[in-house]
């Protein structure tokens, strides 16, 4: 059947597919490195993974891959390049008789690993004893994990035991011990992959809490600030004083968010790093054993309490935001009332000025009625007068006297008719 097919289909359906633990069998032993990279290194790590190819004479690394697993004879190397961080796995798949003695990453060349690119994160040793080795007593157990406080369970139904002490030992890393009972050859990749993916997780999870440690005088000091700016709101006489106060919490404002654009990312990582460590404990499916406390006890215990305090400073940073905004808002809209009360007063001015300009400009009109009129006189006076030199008979002061009502009266009309129609010209 011919359909258009969805471009990224079979890359999607791969991804699902995708093998994401090795296929061994015990006993083994493995390292594991979690390094905090920027995305800008994947090339070196990629050119140090064919580098190492190289040496041993394996097929290198494609420069577009995102993960490599290969059998270097004395160890197998599986390298994954991740959003923020790159893993290497080291196993050694030998008998041994002392576990963590000899580690599998001493395997690897000293020089090689100073090489990579990033921060050390995460680094663990894990080993896994075959089932035909008698289980460790607490005395055994005390002595591989040297700080003296041993946590394990049963895990995968009963199909083996797990311990270990959640310390960084003198060589730089953490050691879970794996004792094989029943487990089933898939069971072991996936059991190792959960237990590498908590101890990555947990880790990732409790990246923000530095900061977050930092922040909270921070947030005390401007909640405190803020309190203080509300309430000096009520004492604000003048538009003046109001937008000082208005610069004050914008400054406040600024910095909360500030805060929040530095944090909101790694809390909203930290919280979804948070839901994979409890999901992947509980795929453990853990069973007590006499005496020893639960890994889950253990780490949602301890994680459970960083998380919290993430939560309610990341909970206090959107509500001190909320806060501010809510200040300002409030503030905003009384400098707006103070300054639309300041134009109407004057609006209510400039009306008075104008009222006060209408009488004198009515004023000057009366006063223009007796220039106009005084002028047309003058005129018929001198026409008057030119009309007597042309030999006309006329009393030129007897005239104009009596010209001046009928002037002064037309001139007033005629004033007064142009002032009506520009008023309703106005009005219309």
């Amino acid at each position: 059947m011919e359909f258009a097919q969805y471009s990224e289909r079979i890359e999607l359906y791969n991804e699902l597919n995708s093998v994401a633990y090795e296929l061994l069998a015990p006993p083994f032993e493995l390292s594991h490195l979690v390094l905090m990279s920027a995305r800008h290194w994947v090339e070196q790590e990629r050119e140090l993974i064919n580098e190492l190819c190289l040496r041993y004479g394996i097929d290198p690394l494609l420069m577009h891959e995102n993960d490599f697993s290969a059998d270097f004879g004395e160890f197998r190397l599986r390298w994954e390049r991740h959003t923020e961080y790159s893993t290497y796995t080291v196993y050694r798949v030998k008998p041994f008789e002392i576990p963590f003695a000899h580690p599998a990453i001493t395997y690897v060349s000293d020089e090689w690993i100073a090489r990579l690119p990033g921060e050390l994160l995460v680094a663990t040793h894990i080993a896994l004893e075959d089932r035909s080795r008698p289980k460790r007593s607490l005395h055994e157990l005390a002595t591989l994990f040297t700080s003296g406080t041993v946590i394990g369970s049963k895990v995968a139904g009963g199909a083996a035991s797990v311990w270990s002490d959640n310390q960084i030992h003198c060589d730089n890393f953490s050691r879970i011990l794996i004792h094989d009972e029943n487990l089933r050859s898939r069971q072991v990749g996936r059991l190792v992959q959960r237990l590498l993916e908590i101890e990555t997780y947990r880790m990732l999870a409790m990246l923000p809490l530095p900061i977050t440690r930092k922040i909270i005088p921070q947030l005390a000091h401007a909640d405190q600030r803020l309190a203080e700016l509300i309430a000096s709101n009520v004492k604000m006489t003048s538009i003046e004083d109001e937008q000082c106060l208005l610069n004050e919490l914008t400054r406040l404002a600024a910095e909360i968010e500030r805060l929040s654009a530095q944090t909101s990312h790694r809390y909203n990582a930290s919280r979804a790093y948070y839901d994979i460590v409890k999901l992947r404990i509980s795929e453990l499916r853990e069973e007590r054993i006499e005496g020893l406390q639960m890994l889950q006890e253990f780490m949602i215990q301890r994680l459970a309490s960083a998380m919290g305090t993430c939560e309610l400073v990341h909970t206090k940073l959107e509500t001190l935001s909320m806060r501010l905004g809510r200040a300002s808002a409030l503030l905003r809209t009384r400098v707006d009332l103070s300054m639309e009360a300041q134009i109407r007063d004057l609006l209510k001015s400039m009306d008075n000025r104008a009222h006060v300009q209408l009488r004198m400009q009515e004023t000057v009109e009366g006063l223009s009625v007796v220039v106009l009129s005084y002028y047309l006189l003058g005129i018929l006076g001198y026409g008057l007068k030119a009309l007597k030199a042309g030999g006309y008979d006329l009393d030129v002061e007897l005239l104009t006297g009596l010209a001046i009502p009928v002037v002064v009266l037309s001139v007033f009309f005629i004033v007064t008719g142009l002032r009506h129609v520009i008023r309703k010209l106005h009005h219309d």
